[in-house]
């Protein structure tokens, strides 16, 4: 189970350990699902219609995106800013499970409240993905301009990204659209681990026959608990990647339209005169698709690897 629990059987676990099983299972999930995420990006930052009725956008579906994104810049488009994404999937996953782990454990031990409850889960969970936000903005800032730029590309590598965006900008550009997102994390990654624990319990009467159905019911479960989430939480995420492009129009111009936000409030007034309340929703059913392997991957990375650091810490003492 996901979290601190003082009946658990077996060799315990340090938070460092399970920051090493958080990063292994985002670095995993992070390779699966990267093509649809650089899909999702692109119909966010899109202002034009993604009505495959009225086609006015450059892209109004996710087969005819990724056909399209396919023929104007061949297959690695799809791994477009991977090596932030991936440094960012690492950072992030050592940090919120450490920390989620770490915050289940005080709990217990400071209050009278049961650590392994949903409730507990949704606000250890919620302070945790705060937490590993605030130490990742940066590396996610730099993984949606690698993914939202076409050919010719305005960044070439890593280091020159970095470079250009301080210049631009200072420190503050790698916090573009820090509001917002901190706004959606919270209860995002709250019903994540509120959503995963329900279902965890759910399916607890009903005992695995093996290993394998047990890990089927964590990708199951995570599948579930993310797809909940993100639909409740999804408009912030939107607004986050508009304003992480701010001032990276030049890298946009060949995709439609482009806007510059003055900030968060003016993003919000702008999308709702000139999208309406479908603008906030752009690249949902990509990000649901996202969202269920992502959180579901995550959430069987994780307890298959802390299985795998137990088992190695008990052959260990032995």
């Amino acid at each position: 189970m996901v979290g601190f629990d003082p009946r658990a059987q077996g060799v315990p676990l340090s938070a460092q350990e399970a920051a090493l099983a958080g990063s292994a299972a985002g670095m995993v999930t992070r390779a699966l699902i990267s093509p649809l995420d650089v899909i999702k990006i692109r119909f966010q930052l899109q202002i034009e219609s993604l009505s495959s009725a009225a086609p006015v956008g450059k892209y109004w579906g996710v087969i005819q995106a990724a056909r399209r994104i396919h023929a104007e810049e061949g297959l690695a488009a799809f791994w477009k800013g991977h090596v932030p994404a991936q440094l960012l999937s690492i950072c992030y996953g050592a940090v919120q499970f450490a920390t989620f782990e770490r915050f289940t454990k005080l709990v217990h031990d400071k209050t009278v409240l049961d650590s392994r409850t949903s409730g507990v889960h949704f606000l250890c969970g919620g302070l945790a993905a705060c937490s590993a936000t605030v130490a990742c903005q940066p590396l996610d800032t730099l993984r949606t301009r690698f993914a939202a730029q076409g050919e010719p590309k305005l960044y070439r590598n890593l280091a020159e990204a970095v470079n250009a965006m301080w210049r631009s900008g200072g420190m503050l550009t790698f916090y573009r659209g820090l509001s917002p997102t901190l706004i959606a994390v919270f209860p995002y990654a709250g019903l994540q681990f509120f959503f995963y624990n329900v279902f965890k319990r759910l399916l607890a009467s009903q005992p695995a026959a093996g290993k394998s159905q047990e890990n089927l019911k964590n990708l199951l479960c995570g599948s579930g608990a993310g797809m909940i989430s993100k639909t409740v939480t999804y408009p912030f995420d939107v607004l986050k990647k508009r304003l992480q492009v701010g001032g990276f129009e030049e890298a946009r111009v060949h995709f439609g339209q482009v806007r510059h936000y003055r900030g968060l409030v003016d993003c919000v007034t702008r999308m709702t005169k000139e999208e309406g309340m479908r603008g906030f929703f752009k690249g949902l059913s990509p990000s649901l698709l996202k969202a269920a392997l992502s959180t579901g991957f995550t959430f069987f990375c994780y307890e298959m690897f802390l299985d795998v650091l137990r088992e190695f810490k008990k052959d260990h003492q032995r």
